[in-house]
């Protein structure tokens, strides 16, 4: 009796219809992001603020037992609370970044970089923060100087001048490059919020961070400045997205720091504003650049 042979598979090469849909892929991280978790940039706010409180508390309590004012303090008492309330935001920033993995320089953004598209980026983002932060003084007739410098005696002797000189061009963008643009920039790029196709997650944590940057200098700044310095913090964050690094923005925020204190405090002369600028950024190389990590790749 006739039979039929049974049906065969289609061969792959003459496979009738689409082939099945490849699932979505999920978006690249950038290869900068650390791995600790979103909620780690507030917590880690949080600690550092409770730990400076407490520091500067301690330091307060043990200089009135010296003789001083708790009113109206030494510049050696303001410098010893400043520097330590900065070192509690790098603690807080350790601790919670090493709650899950062990952290690596990378993640913070040691991480070296080519130094014509560092330049470019540098001199980019300078030009547009000072051409902005001008237009915004023109309008709002901006007057008046930083009261850090003032608070830390740099006109009552050459110990305190050189010790706030350190401090603010030297271990403060040191300090906060690490915390704001190092820890709380890199954990809040891992938000991820698209619109109209676009992931605009590095934008908005830009600008959380650029607040929360002038917000920290409540205490240090008059309120008139606290926008420009919000805007500084913003510019910063951009400049660490675009080179991958945090060396420029140190060298950044160290001019900055040493352009304001040389022509609004002290009233220097371009030459030794210069010197300050180069001796500053000198000495932030070489406390961090044997940071860098060596093993990721340069952009």
């Amino acid at each position: 009796m006739p039979s039929t042979p049974p049906p065969q598979a289609p061969s792959q090469g003459f496979a009738s219809g689409p082939p099945p849909a490849e699932p979505p892929q999920p978006p690249e991280s950038p290869p900068d992001e650390p791995s600790w978790p979103i909620w780690a940039a507030p917590a880690a706010i949080a600690l550092g603020f409770g730990l400076g409180i407490v520091v500067s508390i301690i330091v307060g309590i043990a200089a009135a037992a010296g003789g001083s004012s708790l009113s109206h303090p030494s510049p050696a008492v303001s410098l010893l609370s400043d520097f330590l309330f900065d070192a509690a935001f790098v603690a807080a920033a350790l601790y919670f970044a090493a709650l899950g993995t062990r952290p690596r320089p990378s993640d913070f953004g040691f991480r070296p970089v080519r130094l014509p598209a560092a330049a470019v980026a540098f001199v980019s983002a300078a030009v547009g923060y000072y051409v902005l932060t001008a237009l915004y003084a023109s309008v709002f007739k901006l007057h008046g100087s930083d009261k850090l410098p003032s608070e830390l005696g740099v006109s009552k002797s050459t110990a305190a001048l050189v010790g706030a000189t350190v401090f603010v061009c030297v271990v403060a963008p040191i300090a906060e490059e690490f915390f704001f643009r190092g820890f709380i920039f890199g954990t809040l790029r891992r938000m991820r919020i698209v619109v109209g196709g676009r992931d605009l997650g590095t934008w908005v944590a830009a600008a959380i961070t650029g607040i929360l940057f002038g917000l920290a200098h409540t205490g240090s700044a008059s309120s008139q400045y606290l926008v420009p310095l919000g805007f500084l913090g913003f510019v910063l964050c951009l400049l660490r997205w675009k080179t991958g690094s945090l060396y420029p923005c140190m060298a950044l925020h160290s001019i900055n720091n040493a352009l304001a204190l040389g022509i609004s405090q002290l009233h220097w002369s371009a030459g030794e504003i210069l010197a300050l600028i180069a001796a500053s950024v000198v000495v932030i190389a070489g406390i961090t650049v044997p940071l860098a990590d060596r093993t990721v790749a340069v952009r």
